[in-house]
């Protein structure tokens, strides 16, 4: 492919990219205003706290995703992921009485080892992305159960510990402006991870390796590391979020954690960033979790069944990947 060509794809799929992301945020303020008109509950201050709340961690975890689908791959082990952190947190603090500094550092390297040991099974012994990171979600599983005995661990005595995620250091400085600590590491998040990929030498292999993994190799570089490197920092930020739900939660559940993996691949591909790999921006992926906590927040609202939330969840889903399928038709 010559130069000029080259360019003009990289331009188009901007363009495209850029209508996506424009697209989902139409749809969210399309959301926000129908629920406002369906029920006057829905714009109360208490309500949208709490779909920040949601958002938090979900969006986090998004944000963990987003980076390994812009490779190319898939993890499905980022929920179970999660749990295993808060898990090991929990033993720090807890079993082990460490200061608070240690259990939060604790939960971010066992994310990132983890991350790494992923990242190993993908780049080095070539197992396809989908089976390595479900066999890191059986093994985190299992792994979270019989560390903590299968008992939640409670945090009750680690003083600060739901200020993490509960506090409110804007408020403190804002009266008036309870916006929970949890939302504002989401944020600080995803401007870290938006300059590391649009900044660092990380971030551009990141993209190149989605594009085009075979064609970057040729070039002399070690993509197995670059990709490992991927991993690892993937599941340091899945490390932050299992601290924002043990927060939260005020426990580590050594159960919960399945399942949140649907949630956040469904916010990053609502958000525009492409299955194939090579396309994806934090912003986009911001939107897509806002949609999904939106949307689940509004129909809880109006009374509708979980059952018939599911559909709706999973009828957007489909259609997003399609959008994604026709753009990607048009390069």
């Amino acid at each position: 492919m010559s130069a000029s060509a080259s360019t003009a794809s990289v331009s188009i799929g901007s363009k495209f990219s850029g209508a996506h992301r424009l697209l989902a945020f139409a749809s969210l303020i399309i959301l926000i205003l129908v629920f406002s008109l369906a029920s006057p509950n829905f714009m109360q201050t208490s309500n949208i706290i709490a779909i920040l709340q949601a958002t938090s961690v979900n969006g986090v975890l998004a944000i963990a995703a987003t980076l390994v689908i812009i490779t190319g791959g898939i993890d499905l082990s980022v929920g179970t992921l999660m749990t295993f952190c808060a898990v090991i947190a929990g033993v720090v603090l807890t079993f082990w009485g460490m200061p608070l500094g240690l259990g939060v550092l604790a939960a971010i390297v066992a994310g990132a080892a983890s991350g790494t040991l992923s990242g190993t099974f993908v780049a080095k012994l070539k197992i396809p992305p989908f089976i390595a990171t479900l066999g890191m979600m059986l093994i985190l599983k299992g792994l979270s159960l019989v560390i903590s005995g299968t008992r939640p661990i409670y945090f009750n005595g680690t003083p600060g510990f739901t200020q993490i995620s509960q506090g409110s250091l804007i408020g403190s400085v804002i009266p008036g402006l309870p916006i929970p600590n949890g939302v504002l590491i989401l944020f600080l998040v995803a401007i870290a991870t938006s300059f590391i990929l649009e900044r660092t030498i990380l971030g551009r292999f990141t993209f190149a390796l989605g594009s085009n993994e075979e064609a970057v190799r040729l070039s002399g570089v070690n993509t197995d590391r670059w990709k490992i490197a991927v991993y690892a920092l993937s599941g340091s930020i899945c490390g932050i979020a299992g601290l924002l739900i043990a927060s939260r939660l005020n426990s580590a559940q050594p159960a919960l954690g399945q399942g949140y993996e649907l949630d956040a691949i469904a916010a990053v591909v609502i958000g525009g960033t492409s299955l194939s790999g090579g396309r994806g921006t934090i912003i986009g992926t911001l939107i897509g979790a806002l949609i999904i906590s939106v949307l689940a927040n509004g129909l809880r609202i109006l009374s509708v069944a979980q059952e018939w939330q599911t559909v709706v969840t999973g009828s957007i889903i489909i259609l997003a990947v399609y959008t994604d399928i026709l753009r990607r038709r048009r390069l």
